[in-house]
């Protein structure tokens, strides 16, 4: 499904949802409304607690998105269901930290759904996706160590999985033997120069039938995913420079913080988008 989607336009995939003002990341609300602005991926964060229920929440993230020093991980589900997100300004909303069955429930049907920190949790994850009937439908994304891999294969081969390669690709040849899903690559390259972000890696993992993923978003300005050509640059005007580099670059996929404003600047410069 996935590929037979990029192969028609490029994936626009939501950061954690479409978020901003009183509406935190990774909730209900901010799911509804990357759906409403026609997201292609919606990117979600896994928690599993103390007693291994899921929840959708950024693990570390606790004291900045809940303003306590408690974490998920340690506490039991029941007390989990009473936390309630804060704004931008730090100030309490009514968002819940929701479960993984009811954003599932939510996203079904509706958009594919990139699946972060799967490799925390792969048995219980696993379960609760093919629950849904939803394992075709993700993306699961994961280091490529040899534990992460042998559950993979054990408990979600079938699953479209994606690992992130930061740089430079040697793994590639071994997962195309391996008894996975393998659809392509989250590449991240600080450089240019880099080998992930070459002419001619781009065009021979499409010889090879993998999709490629890229992050405008950036989470830290110390760490550049690609080499600058970020949601920064875009969103104040120097979109030609980011967003759409990126674009003529061949890469399928473009992970945003700025949803709205990538569609319509790829629609303008006819760029094929849903």
């Amino acid at each position: 499904m996935i590929r037979e989607a990029a192969k028609d336009h490029i994936l626009l995939a939501a950061h954690r949802g479409v978020c901003g003002g009183n509406i935190p990341c990774n909730t209900l609300e901010a799911y509804q409304i990357a759906l409403n602005q026609h997201a292609d991926i919606v990117e979600i964060d896994v928690s599993i607690t103390a007693d291994r229920q899921l929840f959708v929440f950024h693990p570390g993230m606790e004291p900045f998105h809940l303003k306590q020093d408690r974490y998920i991980k340690d506490m039991p589900a029941r007390e989990v269901e009473k936390l309630r997100f804060v704004n931008q300004d730090s100030t309490p909303t009514e968002c819940e930290v929701e479960r993984l069955d009811d954003v599932l429930d939510l996203l079904k049907g509706r958009c594919f759904v990139n699946v972060d920190k799967f490799w925390t949790a792969i048995p219980e994850i696993s379960e609760c996706i093919r629950r849904h009937g939803m394992a075709d439908q993700v993306i699961v994304k994961g280091p490529v160590d040899s534990q992460t891999l042998n559950l993979l294969e054990q408990y979600a081969p079938d699953m479209p999985f994606m690992p992130l390669i930061n740089q430079t690709d040697n793994i590639t040849d071994e997962l195309l033997k391996r008894h996975i899903n393998y659809l392509g690559a989250e590449i991240l390259f600080n450089s240019e120069s880099a080998q992930t972000a070459s002419d001619e890696y781009i065009e021979t993992m499409h010889r090879k039938g993998l999709l490629l993923w890229v992050n405008s978003i950036i989470y830290d300005y110390r760490v550049q995913l690609v080499a600058g050509h970020s949601d920064d640059i875009g969103i104040v005007g120097r979109m030609d420079e980011s967003w759409g580099w990126l674009a003529n670059k061949g890469f399928d996929m473009i992970q945003t913080d700025w949803l709205l404003p990538v569609r319509l600047y790829f629609q303008a410069k006819g760029i094929k988008v849903k």
